[in-house]
């Protein structure tokens, strides 16, 4: 059974859609704003999130950035504002779809089905050499090991993992693994690495610092 997120400040939009998903079949969470969102998919992986772009606190174009930064989850943006331009930057920051308020629950459905169906394929996991992070199961192997990370470690080698070969800034790791609740002078970020460094052993060196930018993972 599919388990999908709706995430809206408005408590009878996620009413009016959860309960026609849940019509469908569906196992149905609710958020009433974007950090709840996002630390919910962090702690439970989803199947399918639907974000509101006009959440409370971390609004829906934020959510889905930081979401996607860890997570392959199809997401749906939902804006009463709408326009081209909306549509566009949901796009750009990794959405799969986009739809203009107020929502039809059947469209939103039928909608939800096809992206699911399309992304039936997807990968869960994330391979590099010896190294697997599962997505859903959030549990990583070395070697075929099972290892121990903390939640925060295991984001942050997620998000390294999932773009190999690209310099990730600081500043970018810390808004998607921390929320910016860290500056960006902060050495948590640092100890989190060596950490993983740590635990990942002997594939320590595909970590790579990268001075006064931030760090990459290097996939081979």
């Amino acid at each position: 059974m599919r388990h999908i997120l709706i995430a809206d400040s408005d408590p009878s939009v996620r009413t009016l859609v959860g309960d026609h998903a849940r019509s469908e079949g569906y196992l149905v969470a609710e958020a009433e704003d974007g950090d709840t969102a996002v630390t919910m998919h962090q702690q439970n992986p989803f199947d399918f999130v639907l974000l509101s772009a006009q959440l409370s606190g971390r609004d829906g174009f934020s959510a889905c950035q930081v979401i996607r930064s860890f997570s392959p989850v199809p997401i749906m943006l939902a804006s009463s504002s709408g326009g081209t331009q909306e549509s566009i930057r949901a796009l750009e920051l990794g959405a799969d779809d986009f739809v203009q308020k107020p929502l039809e629950p059947k469209e939103v459905l039928l909608r939800i089905s096809a992206i699911l169906k399309r992304s039936s394929g997807h990968p869960r996991q994330l391979i590099s050499g010896g190294i697997t992070v599962d997505l859903t199961a959030r549990r990583t192997m070395v070697d075929g090991v099972s290892i121990s990370l903390t939640p925060k470690e295991f984001d942050l080698l997620s998000l390294l993992m999932s773009q190999p070969d690209v310099a990730l800034s600081r500043r970018r790791l810390l808004e998607a693994v921390w929320g910016g609740e860290l500056n960006r002078g902060t050495r948590t970020l640092d100890t989190h690495i060596k950490q993983i460094r740590r635990a990942i052993t002997p594939y320590s060196g595909r970590i790579v610092t990268l001075r006064g930018v931030g760090y990459r993972f290097d996939s081979e």
